[in-house]
């Protein structure tokens, strides 16, 4: 799992002209894909955030969401870093109804139910995860690939302003 990384916000000059080699830490952050990394990197410089965001909605590869499921924490788990401010809204008692809920979750499809959850109250993100235990793998893989971009996007915006 990557360790929290603590950056100050940049503007977009900042972030267009800053140095790959000191912006791949902060990408990383955001989302733990390497060709996510490169392809943000790539699109350099960005005329404005809504450029830097559409750079950043990418398609994963299977592998790729894998990897990047790593530096995720379960949903109503303790939380640190982003993720501790992203599921904000789950609060004990909904915590509590998700260990069973991950249970079979994560008996169903093998990996951690990811889910954009900012902003979002645990009992809408419990109904989220029982909604998607209707998909097949496949699709599953897929939805939560696009939660990962999603959470990616959001995370970079916190990094990146106008």
């Amino acid at each position: 799992m990557l360790t929290d990384y603590q950056a100050v916000p940049l503007d977009l000059t900042g972030f267009n002209s800053a140095p790959a080699a000191e912006l791949r830490p902060v990408l990383s952050a955001c989302l733990d894909v390497p060709r996510w990394v490169e392809a943000v990197l790539a699109g350099r410089p960005y005329s404005d955030v809504d450029a830097l965001q559409a750079a950043a909605d990418l398609t994963l590869t299977p592998d790729e969401i894998h990897r990047a499921m790593a530096a995720h924490p379960r949903i109503g788990e303790r939380a640190s870093g982003a993720s501790k401010t992203e599921q904000s809204g789950v609060d004990s008692a909904a915590a509590e109804k998700f260990r069973s809920a991950n249970a079979e979750y994560e008996a169903r499809f093998g990996h951690v139910f990811l889910v954009c959850a900012s902003g979002r109250s645990g009992d809408e993100l419990l109904a989220n995860l029982r909604e998607r235990m209707a998909n097949d793998p496949d699709t599953e893989l897929a939805v939560a690939g696009r939660e990962l971009v999603k959470i990616a996007q959001l995370r970079l915006a916190k990094e990146v302003h106008g």
